[in-house]
């Protein structure tokens, strides 16, 4: 069996997928990616570049749209030189947000189709318009709907979509639903738990234990969408209600959703500009390691997640691997994995006294935080990446016959 695997940053959330069929007897395993993407061992990767930038003159609101067809037509122009050499894909599996798939089936009008389909944009009930403090205005609703040109086309012409939650699912247009199939793409269980001897030493000699009063914040940029501006304001007044905690901050000064600050370089400068904290407590970590990634995890007392309604980060759910107390926002869809009070707290995004309250509770109570940390690391099992290769498999194999 030939599989096409499609993704911009490839391989991206088809990783897990990528390594299971390269070790599959009799499957040849081809992927497409930018130019920029890092590839993986073991898996032939075509790079593209799209020929041009979308026009200035294109209008705002689908220069996006463009985007998507110079990427499309790129990827097109590389299928038909596939086909020319005679290269046929039994199934493309493919990530479609940037546009890479749009005319897949004009090369190959047979090959199974399957979409990774994590978005579709909605101007009440998800990220726009959620967070009052960046209001939606016309201008901004008119260009978030016209994003969905693009899906539309996406799940329209796919054999099959699969999505991480629920959540997401239910976002798509109803009459779609029966397309969409709910698989996530897994976490590495395997390579997570809890370590008693764990420990974070910083370049001072500093240590840092398991059982330290350590909270910890993840997010791959420190930016709203993921909470950072109300786990800053409520800080202050954690750090004085604990004299003796200390937090771990990790992610870049970038921006991966929503848009830079217009009167600070990054997030992270206005926050603490706004919300003075003592950095000798308060550790901005920037991005590190996968190592170092897990032992902050390992040595945390408290972990904090928040995020908009938006796509589920792997940090919470490699978080409840490691057996992580985790203090969340109670929103979509984090409920899916978090069950309030048995494996995690639920607080409202907004209301940082209710944070600093939770967190402040979850410090000074270690037996009910030890049922707590169990839950959640028997909750992640549920996320393993073989259980999310097989979800795939099983969908492939329905469409394609077995592998």
């Amino acid at each position: 069996m030939k599989v096409l695997l499609i993704h911009q940053n490839s391989p991206g959330q088809l990783r897990h997928l990528a390594l299971h069929l390269v070790h599959r007897p009799g499957v040849e395993v081809l992927a497409i990616g930018r130019e920029t993407a890092p590839g993986m061992e073991g898996v032939r990767l075509l790079r593209y570049r799209p020929h041009r930038a979308p026009s200035k003159e294109t209008h705002p609101y689908v220069r996006s749209f463009e985007d998507a067809v110079l990427h499309g037509q790129q990827v097109l122009r590389m299928l038909l030189e596939l086909k020319s050499q005679g290269y046929r894909p039994d199934v493309v599996v493919a990530h479609p947000g940037w546009g890479e798939t749009l005319y897949v089936k004009l090369a190959f009008p047979d090959t199974k189709l399957i979409h990774y389909t994590e978005y579709y944009y909605h101007l009440e009930g998800a990220d726009a318009g959620f967070d009052p403090e960046f209001p939606l205005n016309l201008e901004v609703a008119a260009f978030v709907s016209s994003r969905n040109a693009l899906h539309l086309f996406n799940i329209e012409q796919c054999d099959l979509g699969i999505t991480p939650t629920h959540w997401q699912k239910n976002l798509y247009p109803a009459a779609y639903h029966d397309k969409i199939h709910v698989v996530h793409e897994g976490i590495n269980v395997d390579q997570l738990g809890p370590d008693p001897t764990a420990f974070l030493e910083f370049k001072n000699g500093k240590r840092l234990h398991v059982g330290d009063p350590v909270i910890t914040y993840v997010a791959r940029n420190l930016e709203p969408y993921r909470g950072f501006h109300r786990f800053m304001r409520a800080l202050p007044e954690l750090l004085k209600a604990h004299p003796d905690c200390q937090v771990l901050v990790v992610g870049g000064d970038e921006v991966s959703y929503g848009d830079s600050p217009s009167d600070a370089p990054n997030w992270r400068e206005k926050m603490l500009r706004e919300n003075p904290v003592d950095l000798e407590r308060v550790h901005f970590l920037g991005k590190v390691s996968y190592d170092v990634y897990r032992c902050i995890l390992q040595v945390s007392a408290v972990h904090v997640y928040l995020t908009y309604p938006f796509v589920l980060s792997w940090s919470v759910l490699e978080a409840m691997a490691c057996g992580c107390l985790l203090v969340a926002s109670d929103t979509a869809p984090v409920r899916e994995v978090i069950r309030h009070g048995e494996n995690g707290w639920l607080v409202d995004f907004f209301d940082g006294k209710a944070l600093v309250k939770r967190v402040l509770h979850a410090l000074s109570n270690p037996p009910e935080a030890a049922a707590m940390r169990a839950n959640a690391r028997q909750s992640a099992q549920a996320y393993s990446t073989e259980k999310g290769v097989a979800g795939y498999m099983e969908w492939i194999e329905r469409l394609s016959g077995p592998v």
